[in-house]
């Protein structure tokens, strides 16, 4: 038989104010990380909007006479293509990210207990720790 618990005694506004900062600190990290994992560069040639705008050309010419089959691999290479293409439109303002970063990672990572090789393992670069106050060390 389970015994009853007393009353719930509310959170303190030291207790509320410290979750939220955990929750905008860990919502500014997730931001830069996802904008550096947005913006790395890929292995391979570069394409380029006008390249792929050219692609999109060429498959309309040949979905005109192309088998069924054919044309149903065409029209998916052109969704593809239209992906691309709206992706590479969505600019990320790393310089805004990364400021936010650096005014939270020390602080973030110090209550995570993160250590200046996992920072660089995920790929934030060590000039950016530096400005943060993180180093080897720590």
């Amino acid at each position: 038989m389970q015994q009853k618990r007393g009353p719930k005694t509310p959170m303190s506004n030291e207790h509320k104010a410290a979750l939220a900062k955990g929750r905008m600190e860990g919502r500014i990290v997730r931001e830069y990380l996802d904008g550096l994992r947005a913006t790395k560069p890929k292995r391979g040639r570069k394409r380029t909007t006008e390249t792929i705008q050219a692609r999109l050309d060429a498959v309309e010419l040949e979905i005109v006479g192309a088998s069924p089959i054919d044309e149903l691999l065409l029209i998916q290479e052109r969704r593809d293509l239209q992906a691309e293409l709206s992706r590479k439109s969505d600019t990320i303002d790393m310089e805004a990210l990364e400021e936010s970063f650096v005014a939270v990672a020390k602080s973030y990572g110090d209550s995570k207990s993160i250590s200046y090789a996992s920072w660089r393992d995920v790929g934030v670069p060590a000039s950016t720790l530096k400005s943060a106050g993180i180093s080897r060390g720590d």
